[in-house]
């Protein structure tokens, strides 16, 4: 089987994040995209719902696509464990068999290549990649411009470009939601009726 790994915060899962998944998954042949919330102790995130809430969003969200599936290896690794990397590592060795794409936005690409993700030489070295279009960067040149990037470039980034940059991000919903606007139709309708039910974002950021 040839599986995605979908890494992000989901703080809340948009529609965006269904329609990308599902473009991703039919342009690249995959079996299966794995949504992998991220765990609230990642020094790179900044995360306003709770893993219980972020979850439930996520199962929600996918419960109507076979292709689609829950992972939560990052939320509850052991603190320190908890990055990219290490949940690559584990994962790799729940589906020995199978082919793992870390599947990523160009801006994480600019973030790895930059040398600021942990142990992002190694991840980097040791996996494929599927990296998705994102407005204002340029795929090609931030894989030349970075050493750690070119020196691994033997086909195993699968850039994905046209008609993949569509942006509605997590913040923009959060931010609707503080201030009493109206992101309904941005989310799947499950998604919203349970971030009313239970209060979620209603503060101000």
């Amino acid at each position: 089987m040839k599986i995605g790994v979908y890494g992000s915060s989901f703080d809340p899962i948009t529609n965006v994040h269904l329609w990308t998944a599902s473009t991703i998954c039919h342009r690249k042949k995959l079996d299966k995209i794995l949504f992998l919330p991220s765990a609230k102790e990642r020094r790179d995130k900044s995360l306003q719902g709770g893993d219980e809430h972020r979850t439930e969003m996520v199962k929600l969200a996918i419960a109507d696509d076979p292709r689609f599936e829950l992972s939560t290896e990052e939320m509850n690794a052991p603190i320190g464990q908890q990055y990219t990397y290490y949940t690559m590592q584990r994962l790799k060795k729940q589906y020995p068999d199978d082919e793992l794409y870390f599947v990523m936005g160009a801006d994480i690409l600019v973030d790895i290549g930059n040398g600021s993700w942990v142990k992002g030489e190694k991840l980097v070295e040791e996996h494929q990649f599927i990296v998705m279009a994102r407005d204002g960067i340029d795929m090609l040149k931030t894989i030349s411009a970075s050493p750690l990037l070119r020196n691994a470039d033997d086909g195993r980034f699968h850039l994905v470009d046209k008609g993949l940059a569509m942006e509605i991000s997590s913040t923009y919903i959060r931010q609707e939601f503080s201030r009493g606007g109206e992101p309904r139709y941005l989310l799947p309708e499950s998604c919203y009726q349970y971030i009313m039910r239970h209060g979620l974002y209603q503060d101000s950021e």
